[in-house]
């Protein structure tokens, strides 16, 4: 599934790092107190070799839960926005299908690239770029993370993007990508501070971002949805920055950064007076408290890439290159 051309020599190198690294990430103090070392190590953060493995287990453990709409099949291979989305999804598919998924379809990922940082302490991150079998043309971006050795690889992120708005990173002499800090300053805006401004820009809209499907074109979408005949829908938006939901960036070849992050909104619908809100279909349902008579109110999780240029840079508005989003919760009254 990897299109990996590195010379053995540095698959070598690699290895030799990681194993060095490991081995001397803890070692017993005198007293028998465990002492961490290395952390202010910048090393590739796993081998290319374990990347590989790392998705074909993430491909194998997704296709499983897919199958039988059973979150506890892939739960040790996602977290964050992913696993939000994914586990509502497959919770509300096992409540209208408890046999499991009849039109299951298994998803393939080939024509693989990894970009994978080099940085200091944890998490421990890279990204893959696939081509799936769904989804039309779209590349499947999947940004899998870690925060121990202890730990497995899981999927944070997983976001579909046009072939050719896949950004090209800035790699050393050896193919290694940089991440850029969440609190970095060069760029329009701190990738730590991205899930705040989009959420601030859809609601009131600013300078900061793009025109795009995921900006002007999905304000407009709301302000569409916002008033129809007997039905009225607010919305409000929040950041999600911290734990697994913390955004990870990598440095582009022109400076600027690839950044992944993640937003919440709520979506709520109120009836007119002597009305009802309209039938919002069984997976909604399945995943709503209560009875849904004037109101509806949806949670929703949002995970976005974007492409953020560095600051002083002629394009100074950051772009949004792709976003999945999925209904997490909802009450009814």
């Amino acid at each position: 599934m990897t299109r990996d051309r590195s010379p053995r020599r540095l698959h070598r190198r690699d290895r030799n790092a990681l194993m060095a690294v490991s081995l001397t990430a803890m070692t017993l103090s005198a007293s028998g107190c465990v002492v961490v070392h290395g952390e202010r190590e910048v090393l590739p953060t796993t081998t290319r070799a374990e990347a590989a493995v790392a998705l074909r287990q993430f491909t194998t453990a997704y296709n499983k839960a897919d199958k039988a709409y059973d979150s506890s099949l892939d739960a040790g291979h996602v977290t964050g926005a992913l696993a939000d989305i994914d586990g509502a999804r497959l919770k509300a598919g096992h409540a209208n299908n408890p046999k499991g998924n009849a039109s299951h379809s298994p998803l393939t990922l080939t024509d693989v690239t990894y970009t994978i940082p080099k940085k200091a302490g944890w998490p421990r991150w890279f990204l893959a770029d696939a081509k799936g079998n769904k989804g039309g043309d779209a590349r499947w971006l999947l940004v899998f993370t870690r925060s121990s050795l202890n730990e497995p690889f899981k999927v944070a992120y997983l976001t579909l993007v046009a072939p050719d708005a896949v950004p090209k990173f800035a790699k050393d002499k050896d193919g290694w990508a940089e991440a850029v800090p969440a609190n970095s300053t060069d760029l329009s805006v701190t990738p730590t501070g991205l899930s705040q401004d989009y959420a601030t820009y859809l609601a009131h809209g600013s300078d900061t971002f793009a025109s795009g499907t995921h900006t002007t074109g999905w304000r407009s979408l709301r302000a569409k949805a916002a008033r129809k005949p007997g039905l009225a829908t607010q919305y409000i938006d929040e950041p999600l920055t911290s734990g697994d939901y913390a955004p990870l960036a990598l440095r582009t070849a022109d400076g600027g950064a690839c950044v992944f992050f993640t937003t919440r909104y709520f979506a709520k619908e109120t009836a007119a007076a002597g009305t009802s809100v309209p039938s919002p279909g069984a997976d909604v349902v399945a995943l709503t408290k209560g009875e849904i008579k004037q109101t509806l109110t949806m949670q929703f999780v949002s995970n976005e890439v974007a492409l953020d240029p560095a600051k002083g840079s002629k394009t100074a508005r950051v772009s949004i290159l792709g976003r999945i989003e999925g209904m997490t919760s909802a009450e009814g009254a």
